[in-house]
């Protein structure tokens, strides 16, 4: 069935996307055409732009310098050590959520004292190397972690300092699988009854208190749940002022959505107001922690066609990207703008096709009936706004090598994470001593 050309495969028109054009009727990044990246690279391989990066976090900064907030850049986004330096060099701090990316975020040049350290399930041996590090700020979501924390401190002698993560019990309104502040949630302590673990935190000799901390979700495309949920923050945090708790900082988390397909996102400078709004008057430090919205426009995933597949009542793009590749839409049926790199003709006929990987899982598929151009074997398409929770969150599942990640600046570019080698995976994993051939040998002829 031909039906009409689809918006879906065009450049969208939207300033986030200014990097990318076609010229001579290919598509390019920041100039450079993906065909010539390809051809050096192979496919699948991510691409990076260094001008929308920091375009994209000089609008932030922008849209909060009034108010002197801290941007703290949530790498789970993308831990890609070139791209973690660019955040650096602009002054950007960051959010982490394991002990190794507090190692990758200072390997590339964030000095300790810039980074905050928040999830859920901390082990000891992190917190330990998190208080050895003299990180930020901590950010504890349990009484149980409290404890753990407090005694890790006093054995090295020093004091932690220490936000409580709140749940104020707010629905991001946002997919579930990505919201984080609404009872139920494994994240933060509920609101209503935090109270005692500020109070215990305040009287333990390793703990220094110096925040409260709030996180509600992930791709929020509206400033409304973060009103309501900075509302009951900022009165969490006027009440335990009130009891004589000397609180000097407000972590408000991230979660600021992007542009997929069709939403209505309201910008940094709307997100602003509001932390404007809630905090005046407060005299607190506030700091931020946004993720996708500074990194997911700035990327793209490069595929190449491997077979154009006609079944008995639909036709297959065949791609040699995966699931393993980019989870996205297999985790969350996330919707990518996929376009072909080669400028469809002006009137080209369209028509509905599954758009799927080559991993051994019925799962893996990208898109369903989505209209595209007549495209063949070898033909590359892009992914965009892939910067966000693509590399970071790739595997070598079915033996299929991490995609490699490259990085534009202008006129230049260069291969950030090189792609391994299948021999080099089989090399990092040593055999079992008992497994040695000779070993097995040598037992079978003293059995005999």
């Amino acid at each position: 069935m031909k039906i009409a050309s689809d918006a879906s495969v065009q450049i969208p028109e939207n300033d986030a996307f200014a990097a990318l054009s076609y010229k001579n009727d290919t598509l390019c990044f920041e100039g450079i055409a993906i065909e010539k990246i390809a051809e050096e690279v192979g496919t699948p391989f991510y691409v990076y732009s260094q001008l929308a990066i920091e375009a994209t976090y000089g609008r932030c900064a922008a849209a909060f310098a009034s108010i002197k907030a801290g941007i703290f850049y949530a790498m789970k986004a993308n831990h890609n050590q070139s791209v973690l330096r660019i955040f650096a060099r602009n002054g950007a701090g960051v959010d982490i959520v394991s002990i190794g990316e507090a190692l990758r975020a200072i390997a590339a040049g964030i000095p300790a004292e810039r980074i905050i350290f928040s999830g859920a399930g901390k082990t000891a041996d992190e917190l330990a190397q998190a208080v050895d590090l003299g990180l930020y700020q901590i950010n504890v979501e349990s009484s149980n972690e409290l404890e753990l924390l407090n005694q890790i401190a006093i054995s090295r002698g020093k004091k932690a300092p220490v936000a409580i993560r709140i749940n104020p019990d707010v629905d991001a309104k946002t997919m579930s699988k990505t919201t984080t502040g609404k009872k139920g949630n494994k994240f933060g302590i509920d609101i209503d009854v935090a109270l005692p673990v500020y109070k215990r935190a305040y009287s333990l000799p390793g703990i220094n208190l110096v925040g409260v901390a709030v996180h509600i979700g992930s791709q929020l495309t509206s400033v409304e749940p973060f009103r309501l949920a900075y509302a009951k923050t900022v009165d969490f945090l006027k009440m335990l002022r009130s009891q004589g708790m000397s609180i000097p900082r407000l972590d408000l988390g991230g979660g600021l959505g992007i542009w997929y397909r069709d939403e209505q996102v309201e910008d940094f400078s709307a997100w602003a107001d509001v932390v404007a709004e809630a905090t005046q008057g407060l005299g607190v430090e506030i700091s931020i922690a946004p993720g996708r919205a500074l990194i997911a426009h700035a990327g793209i995933l490069v595929s190449s066609v491997v077979h154009v597949k006609q079944g008995s009542d639909r036709r297959f793009l065949v791609l040699d990207a995966g699931m393993n590749d980019l989870a996205r839409p297999s985790l969350y049926g996330a919707y990518h703008h996929i376009i072909p790199v080669d400028k469809p003709a002006s009137g080209a006929p369209y028509a509905p096709v599954d758009i799927v990987g080559p991993v051994c899982e019925s799962t893996d598929a990208f898109a369903l009936a989505r209209p595209m151009p007549e495209l063949k074997d070898g033909d590359l398409v892009a992914f965009l706004s892939a910067g966000a929770y693509g590399a970071s969150m790739s595997s070598a599942y079915n033996s299929r090598p991490l995609v490699p990640e490259v990085l534009i600046d202008n006129d230049r570019y260069a291969v950030v994470r090189p792609r391994p080698t299948v021999q080099s995976m089989i090399d990092a994993e040593p055999q079992a001593y008992w497994l040695d051939e000779d070993a097995d040998a040598s037992r079978l002829a003293e059995a005999v």
